[in-house]
């Protein structure tokens, strides 16, 4: 299908002609108007993003009609979750089961590591020479890839078992026997030490803990020495006599306020956005300076469509809830509505969504083999139409990024750009993206005009103020110069998620060169080597999912033919992924070296930029599709024809509900 007359060559060259399918199908167009197309975000709780119910707390409620209570969509999405259940706030995980956030399988290989340092401790304590004891052994708990869920993790464990610390490794986390507990223990009851620990990690500033009490004087000095030895900076003691006799109370020193108080006093308000033929980024841009805010005070879960109708999550920082409502009339006076506005914990993450609904329209459809203006005729399109739906309803489909991951109609796609950042090159990835397009349009002489003499005050000038990042960059340029200092702070001067867009974008492409690739050569069967995701024990005893698995298909596994083709990825390039152990393993590494990255790290430092990768399926089989033929009606033929193509074919609505998008940072088997 084509988007329009602009998108037609675009597509082609953009999404590789590959398929899974030997069904001719049909031809059409889509996104003739905005209204054709209707993209509604599915949050992590299985709901449309805009027909949330918001509470007398601002707590997000399901509305009745949103989704059937038992869709089998509600089993699957659960797999954009991590390690710990997307439902679950972050900063309220003390009082959560372990369980639930580590799996069940890892948390009862912790409780037998937490058995074991404990029977090593207490052999350790009888050597007379500790010097020469052992280190403690460690255990790993997997791979957390978001930082607020290592802090979710760290922080829990802690709370559940005091005797263990954790260290962390890029994102891995691992647990040790906590030294200065043993020391404490050694000291007071194992009851006194848990507690004393998790009043220290409370960090409650002006609290106490009170020992209780112990008579043996040289006791309660060892006990002064430790506390003040490893405590010094955090606590004041101090002895005295207690009806019960002499007693050691702790008293946490008032803090002076740090950049993590200001974090704790951060407000949030999330909200629902919809726009319309407006970039994601543009929408923000409007907002932000609406509301006297940054642009980096905006989080989403998903960059949307332009040339759409679009309803999505979005949390903005430090703005509260009734100064965004005050400002809800102003930003629909800009084509902005903002609706579901409430209370939230934190930010937004990229990928925290369950998927997405489609709502959208294909016009002037015909057969692939008639060129007649007819078409085949309604009745022989109909008959394509549905053979096609059901082809995908059966099958699936290759689960290419389209052609909007890269920049429609850019001269410079945003994946050339994305190959420039991850080489580092930051002057040559800003002349890249000032590259203009075809045209005299107010934004592409401000790129021309850059490129031509790098007078970035005058570009600035002539850049017309709903190009956001271009206006971002420029003022940056103009402050710090073009070189390649000034070029780093000029990328450093776009929030995160529009930073991170352009890596992502490369290793998109990568992406879909080798899902092209692989079913060319490889055929459509998983085969030995191949990686696939394993849902193992899905329903666990407390009825969590626990986290997929990818594992390596064996040669007895592709004889018996154990997986199907649905159940096999491919990583998106980065520092923590797997690759395939087969021929496309080699086709990534050969892939990666010829554009330069043979030994990258996919991280950025000077962009502040990480790329732990992630796994894709191949095929994707959407859910819930509905499909209807109908005449146009006689407003659009007439728009029609006063436009470019007045083609008289009938048209297909349909309704798509695609699954979740499968990115994990999952276990290896």
């Amino acid at each position: 299908m084509d988007s329009g007359n602009r998108m037609k060559q675009v597509c082609v060259t953009d999404v590789p002609n590959c398929f899974i399918s030997d069904h001719e199908g049909f031809t059409g167009t889509i996104k003739n108007y905005t209204k054709d197309f209707v993209v509604t975000e599915i949050d992590i709780h299985q709901q449309l993003v805009n027909t949330l119910v918001v509470g007398p707390q601002g707590i997000d409620q399901p509305s009745p009609d949103a989704f059937p209570a038992k869709s089998k969509i509600n089993k699957k999405c659960k797999q954009d979750s991590t390690i710990f259940p997307p439902d679950i706030d972050p900063s309220s995980l003390v009082d959560l089961d372990l369980r639930t956030l580590l799996g069940l399988s890892v948390y009862e290989e912790l409780e037998r590591f937490l058995i074991t340092t404990q029977n090593d401790s207490d052999t350790k304590k009888d050597e007379l020479n500790p010097q020469t004891q052992s280190p403690s052994p460690d255990m790993s708990l997997g791979s957390f890839p978001e930082k607020h869920q290592r802090m979710a993790v760290h922080r829990a464990l802690r709370h559940h078992f005091p005797s263990l610390m954790t260290v962390t490794h890029q994102f891995e986390i691992k647990v040790r026997d906590n030294p200065d507990y043993r020391e404490l223990s050694g000291l007071v009851t194992e009851e006194e030490s848990e507690e004393f620990f998790r009043f220290i990690d409370a960090k409650v500033s002006g609290s106490t803990y009170t020992f209780r009490p112990d008579e043996v004087k040289d006791r309660r000095t060892a006990v002064h020495h430790f506390l003040s030895r490893r405590f010094g900076k955090l606590v004041e003691t101090k002895s005295f006599n207690d009806p019960g006799g002499t007693v050691i109370s702790v008293r946490l020193r008032p803090r002076k306020r740090t950049k993590d108080d200001s974090v704790e006093e951060e407000v949030y308000t999330a909200f629902t956005l919809r726009k319309e033929n407006l970039e994601t980024l543009e929408a923000i841009s409007y907002m932000a300076a609406t509301l006297g805010a940054s642009a980096s005070d905006f989080s989403y879960a998903g960059i949307k469509d332009k040339r759409a109708v679009t309803y999505q999550a979005m949390v903005v920082k430090n703005v509260p809830v009734r100064r965004l409502t005050e400002k809800v009339a102003e930003l629909e006076r800009r084509g902005l509505r903002v609706t579901q506005v409430r209370p939230a914990s934190a930010p937004l993450h990229l990928g925290r969504l369950a998927g997405n609904h489609f709502d959208l329209v294909v016009r002037h459809l015909r057969l692939h083999a008639d060129g007649d203006r007819q078409g085949g005729g309604q009745r022989g399109v109909a008959d394509a139409v549905e053979r096609a739906v059901e082809n995908i309803k059966a099958r699936g489909f290759v689960n290419y990024y389209g052609p909007q991951r890269f920049g429609i109609s850019q001269s410079v796609q945003s994946d050339r750009v994305g190959l420039a950042l991850l080489k580092e090159d930051m002057v040559g990835a800003v002349r890249l993206f000032f590259t203009p397009e075809n045209g005299d349009e107010p934004h592409n002489q401000a790129k021309r005009h850059f490129i031509q003499t790098e007078n970035a005050k005058e570009s600035l000038v002539l850049m017309p103020a709903s190009k956001a990042r271009e206006r971002l960059m420029l003022r940056a340029l103009h402050r710090y110069g073009p070189g390649a200092d000034g070029c780093t702070r000029a990328w450093l001067s776009l929030p995160h998620g529009m930073r991170v867009f352009y890596p992502h974008a490369y290793c998109s492409r990568v992406w879909n060169d080798a899902v092209a690739h692989r079913l060319a050569t490889l055929g459509h069967a998983p085969i030995q080597g191949d990686l696939v995701w394993q849902q193992q024990d899905p329903q666990g005893d407390m009825g969590e999912s626990n986290p997929p698995q990818i594992h390596v298909v064996s040669a007895e596994e592709e004889r018996d033919g154990v997986y199907t083709l649905a159940q096999v990825v491919l990583p998106m390039p980065g520092n923590t992924v797997t690759y395939p152990q087969n021929a496309m393993g080699a086709w990534y590494q050969e892939r990666l070296a010829g554009d330069g990255l043979g030994d990258a790290r996919f991280r950025i430092t000077g962009l502040k930029l990480n790329l732990p990768g992630c796994y894709r399926p191949l095929v994707v089989t959407p859910r819930n599709i509905t499909h209807r033929l109908q005449e146009r009606r006689e407003e659009e033929k007439e728009e029609e024809e006063r436009g470019a193509d007045g083609l008289g074919f009938p048209s297909l609505r349909s309704l798509w509900l695609p699954p979740p998008s499968h990115r994990w940072e999952p276990q290896h088997s």
